[in-house]
């Protein structure tokens, strides 16, 4: 199966923005693995826990038990995490730094800040999927 990448851009509060596609993807019945800086991943896990008064986005902090990490659906990770074979295998990136390589990813998913660092490193990992993975990355412009 070959990867996509997904690229939302323009987004003015990543965190939140993060919190609502998760929310949705859970709903879905999908597995996701977040990657971020460490900093960005504790706001990120405060978050999800206080986003909406009315729900709760079930998630965990890698590395975790097996047994918990294996009936949660969302991993919250470094990016230098070494995953095991069952982790999840949609990638929402966060962060600044690009999957260095496709190996157990089926869809990417990039959340890049309107700061002028958070966009060149954002045009830096499009250049690095297409060059390196091969893919053409689709992009979504927050509106």
């Amino acid at each position: 199966m070959a990867v996509t990448v997904d690229f939302h851009t323009g987004v003015a509060d990543p965190v939140a923005f993060a919190c609502r596609l998760l929310r949705k993807a859970c709903r879905q019945g999908a597995r996701l693995l977040v990657t971020a800086p460490p900093a960005t991943l504790a706001a990120l896990d405060t978050a999800l826990w206080t986003f909406d008064a009315q729900d709760f986005v079930p998630h965990v902090r890698w590395p975790a038990p097996a047994v918990v990490a294996a009936r949660t659906p969302i991993w919250l990770c470094g990016t230098d995490a070494d995953l095991p074979q069952d982790a999840p295998r949609v990638r929402v990136n966060i962060g600044t730094e690009a999957f260095v390589s496709a190996d157990g990813v089926d869809r990417m998913i990039e959340i890049v800040g309107l700061d002028a660092d958070d966009r060149a490193a954002g045009r830096a990992r499009w250049r690095h999927y297409e060059q390196d993975w091969g893919v053409k990355p689709t992009h979504y412009a927050a509106s």
